[in-house]
């Protein structure tokens, strides 16, 4: 049955084509973003998982860039400890070379000296943005350090986890050099410009005694520097993974979309033609009308100039004068 009040097909092809507009507005929009999931209605599960796993990756990068600055600083400590285990290794060498009968005590100190001048000189410029590890400010607070290394989720809580390491004050074993104390309290105060045999053997020990300190601080704070390495590794390499695994939730998959665009394409192509064709349906009907009137028109008016007439059941037409 055909009506003009309602078109049945006309309403279906409407809701075919709205439905493929929805899905290809869906389609561009993954395409111009890269993500099949915007937002939480997309995929409320996925959208609550990357938001967490984004959160986290953030907080590793951050706490990777805060340990650049740490790692900056136990490097530069570490190079002045290494220099002062030059130095300090020479140092013994001159102060071994003194216990010789009939060296010169007085020149061999000069270079002492010289060298205690050049390890203080180290010890103030291992210097990282402001922080000294190996200086007396920089251990006034004390020698353990701990330095925030990652962020670990416990359920809904979060913690933090650090790396513990030991830094020495090496300006307190070089000493100061503007002191004339012969005590051998420090490398600054060890003078064996008149020593006799008794004081060049307790100035060796001293000074032996003060360049395994130097070593062990140059140990410390090269294991620190490893540990922090080995962890910024672990931390970009961490991020990576949930980037990736981010991505591969979010993320659209780009030929997919291509070949769903091309047909959605194709099908608003149809839904529009179909609308159009059922649109028609109402002029159809109006044709009806139009060709009942050119009968009655053929039937009852003028032929010619001559009358018609139906004659018969078959509707035959005779004409007459």
């Amino acid at each position: 049955m055909s009506s003009i009040l309602t078109n049945n097909s006309a309403m279906n092809a409407l809701t075919t084509l709205r439905n493929v507009n929805s899905n290809l507005n869906d389609t561009q929009t993954r395409i111009s973003t890269g993500m099949k999931v915007n937002s939480a209605k997309d995929n409320a599960s996925y959208f609550s998982i990357s938001e967490t796993m984004k959160s986290e990756s953030g907080m590793n990068k951050a706490i990777g860039e805060g340990l650049t600055l740490s790692k900056n600083s136990v490097a530069t400590a570490r190079l002045g400890a290494e220099t002062l285990v030059d130095l300090a290794q020479q140092f013994v060498d001159r102060v071994a070379f003194a216990q010789t009968e009939g060296v010169n005590q007085a020149d061999v100190q000069k270079e002492l000296t010289s060298l205690s001048a050049q390890m203080s000189n180290a010890v103030q410029q291992s210097s990282f943005n402001g922080e000294n590890l190996v200086s007396t400010a920089g251990n006034a607070g004390g020698s353990a350090r701990s330095v925030v290394s990652g962020i670990s989720r416990n359920g809904a809580a979060l913690e933090t986890t650090k790396i513990n390491f030991t830094t020495t004050d090496l300006e307190a074993v070089v000493g100061d050099t503007s002191a004339n104390a012969a005590d051998n309290t420090s490398f600054a105060n060890i003078d064996i410009s008149a020593a006799d045999a008794t004081q060049l053997e307790a100035a060796l020990t001293a000074a032996n005694t003060f360049l395994t300190s130097v070593t062990s601080a140059a140990t410390d704070l090269g294991i620190a520097e490893k540990q922090i390495e080995t962890q910024q590794d672990f931390l970009s390499n961490l991020t990576d993974r949930l980037d990736s695994g981010v991505g591969s939730m979010v993320d659209a998959d780009m030929e997919e979309e291509a070949a769903r665009l091309q047909s959605l394409q194709v099908q608003q192509q149809l839904s529009t033609q179909s609308l159009s064709i059922a649109n028609q349906a109402p002029q159809n009907i109006l044709s009806l009308f139009r060709s009942a009137n050119l009968n009655d028109e053929l039937i009852s008016g003028p032929l010619g100039g001559r009358n018609t007439s139906i004659v018969g059941t078959d509707h035959s037409l005779r004409l007459s004068e």
